[in-house]
């Protein structure tokens, strides 16, 4: 039975610093021997397994710790802030990412025989403790990378071996309403797939919950639970993260950023803006450029 140690190990031999994409389908490494600042992205349906180190993750304003040794899993696009805040050159951040694909959940669900029912959806994030079953799956998933002949062969059964760790473990019951194609939690994906589309564009509720099949109570009821945010919030949070990527990234005014996610009105955008980041839009861009130009603070080393 693999321990964390050996998953730590296998992560550190085979990533390279930052978000490394592998041979394995679906599978990421993550490396930083840094602290990060807090940075914003739309994250789809994962598992996210922390090996060593500590991240925080926050979906809209509440805060989900992540040590070694804990794993996050989302069931819909959610847009989350991560922020790296235990890592140093001796000790880096590992973590692994597997992003879970709906029909592979739907097929080891069928080999186990259950019946499934659809429940309301909860949360859209939860967070567990990493058991030794699953931690040993990962661990031999990861070990993959340095037997690539056998990755086509065994990556998909190792593969099915965590689905299965995670579907009867205790937040299984959210990952089996993503495998039914036509549960509520799959038809509040189809209504953040639609927003996540058009997100420049205003939201005509009434349309939104027709095009998925749902009252126009139920979505916003099931929207809430399973993103924490209303559909407007939700859409709201994507025109500023986008926003926020645009000016940082580009020498554009705030103003023509403004009107390129959607505001209609320039002194709107800049009051949102300062009331999610903490800064109006040009003095937050400044400061964001320069911190990705800028090295991050090295945490001490144990």
């Amino acid at each position: 039975m693999s321990s964390l140690i050996d998953l730590q190990d296998a992560i550190e031999r085979y990533s390279e610093a930052g978000f490394t994409h592998t041979d394995i389908p679906r599978m990421a490494l993550m490396r930083s021997n840094n602290v990060s600042a807090a940075s914003e992205s739309v994250y789809a349906a994962w598992l996210l397994v922390v090996a060593q180190g500590r991240v925080q993750m926050k979906l809209g304003d509440e805060p989900f710790e992540l040590p070694a040794a804990r794993y996050a899993l989302t069931s819909v696009d959610l847009p989350l802030t991560g922020e790296v805040r235990e890592a140093s050159l001796a000790r880096p951040f590992l973590a692994v990412a597997l992003s879970l694909e709906p029909v592979m959940l739907a097929s080891v669900l069928l080999d186990m025989g259950e019946q499934v029912f659809d429940l309301a959806p909860s949360a859209g994030m939860a967070v567990g403790v990493l058991g030794p079953d699953l931690l040993d799956a990962l661990t031999r998933l990861v070990r993959l990378l340095g037997q690539r002949g056998d990755i086509a062969m065994l990556a998909p059964l190792f593969e099915r071996e965590i689905l299965y760790r995670l579907l009867a473990g205790e937040h299984g019951a959210m990952l089996r309403q993503l495998a039914l194609s036509d549960s509520r939690l799959s038809r509040i994906s189809r209504a953040i797939s639609h927003i996540r589309r058009d997100y420049v564009l205003p939201i005509r509720i009434e349309v939104l919950a027709r095009d998925v099949g749902m009252s126009l109570s139920s979505l916003h009821r099931h929207f809430k639970a399973v993103t924490g945010m209303s559909p407007l919030q939700y859409q709201k949070r994507l025109r500023l993260q986008e926003a926020r990527r645009r000016l940082t990234a580009q020498q554009h005014s705030a103003a023509s950023v403004a009107f390129a996610v959607g505001y209609e009105s320039p002194s709107q955008f800049s009051r949102e803006y300062r009331r999610m980041f903490g800064a109006p839009p040009s003095r937050d861009a400044v400061a964001s450029r320069e911190s990705v130009l800028q090295p991050g603070p090295v945490a001490a080393s144990d």
